[in-house]
């Protein structure tokens, strides 16, 4: 995939070439660009938890901020958040994974990505099956995610024990 891009990339460089003739420049940015987002097979270092669904990864030596896909943890100060942030820090935190994406970015410029831990979880599954995330239907229409909520609200496990927990886009809404 990446290579059909700079094929694709090297087959445009003459449209890319700027007025001042800056054909190297260009091709840097672009290739840079290309290269920045990271792949779906290699192996990445969770360097920092942010909260139940961001994380930073170190990718190339550089940090990649990753907002799990399908999902909507409880924010910091609302109830949950900080146990949302505690289970994924200890299923991950320090630890080598894998992502699967889409090449999609949200509005804060975060990697959107599924991310798979070693032994085949998926943490955003996981913190879903817990009770420490929604569904986050908003952008996900994904049924595995959906049953996973609705078991979790069933055993009322999580958040889910307590009696109106408030969706976190609802809480960010109010604040």
């Amino acid at each position: 995939m990446l290579l059909l891009r700079i094929i694709i990339l090297l087959l445009s460089l003459p449209a890319c070439i700027n007025q001042q003739g800056n054909a190297q420049e260009t091709f840097q940015k672009s290739l840079d660009q290309l290269t920045s987002t990271p792949s779906l097979y290699s192996l990445y270092k969770v360097v920092k938890i942010k909260d139940g669904d961001t994380f930073v990864l170190l990718v190339e030596g550089k940090e990649l901020v990753v907002r799990l896909a399908h999902i909507d943890c409880p924010e910091k100060k609302q109830p949950f958040g900080t146990k949302a942030k505690q289970f994924a820090s200890d299923l991950c935190f320090g630890k080598y994974v894998t992502i699967s994406h889409e090449d999609k970015y949200d509005r804060n410029k975060r990697l959107i990505a599924e991310i798979i831990l070693e032994d085949g979880r998926y943490v955003n599954k996981e913190l879903v099956k817990i009770g420490l995330a929604w569904h986050f239907k908003q952008y996900s229409n994904d049924n595995d995610y959906a049953v996973l909520e609705i078991t979790a609200r069933e055993k009322q496990i999580g958040l889910w024990a307590e009696a109106n927990p408030v969706e976190p886009w609802l809480w960010r809404k109010k604040k």
